[in-house]
């Protein structure tokens, strides 16, 4: 069994809420998730973070934040869908890399990296200045129209969350 394979597992364990069985195979493919991750092959890199995510690998936060800055788009992009997918229920994945989520959805060179940390900042908390981000992104002319439109909805979401002021 591949990486790839045992991630794709692993969530279809943690969507069945078999959290015993989860937790085996998370002991059986932590070693090799984190070697994938020191991979000098991009590929192998983007499924390491992606398997974060589908692993449920809270305690591998810290390999996330790596990703969010790898060279690889590809990688960048699997460590915001893990960092998607695990901040879900919680705030606290996003607000603690919440300026590293700036900068991509400002800088990034990458339209789907952009709109992958724009999806992301909808599951922090709704403070003020990602709101100001998104809201200026959303009315930028040159922008990409999807990232636009993803960034107006997610600014409006927030702007709810927060409710009057």
């Amino acid at each position: 069994m591949t990486l790839a394979e045992a991630a794709a597992r692993a969530n279809e364990l943690a969507e069945a809420s078999a959290e015993r069985e989860l937790a085996e195979l998370r002991a059986q493919w932590a070693d090799e998730l984190e070697a994938a991750a020191r991979s000098a092959d991009y590929r192998d890199r983007a499924v390491a973070y992606r398997a974060v995510g589908q692993f449920r690998f809270r305690a591998k936060t810290e390999l996330l934040r790596r990703g969010l800055d790898d060279e690889s788009p590809a990688c960048r992009g699997s460590a915001l869908v893990s960092l998607e997918l695990l901040s879900r229920d919680s705030p606290g994945l996003v607000n603690a890399v919440r300026p590293l989520l700036h900068r991509l959805v400002s800088a990034d060179e990458n339209a789907a990296v952009r709109r992958l940390a724009v999806f992301c900042l909808r599951n922090g908390s709704p403070q003020r200045d990602t709101v100001v981000l998104l809201e200026g992104l959303a009315d930028h002319d040159d922008a990409d129209r999807e990232l636009r439109g993803a960034a107006g909805r997610i600014a409006a979401t927030l702007k709810k969350k927060a409710g009057p002021r």
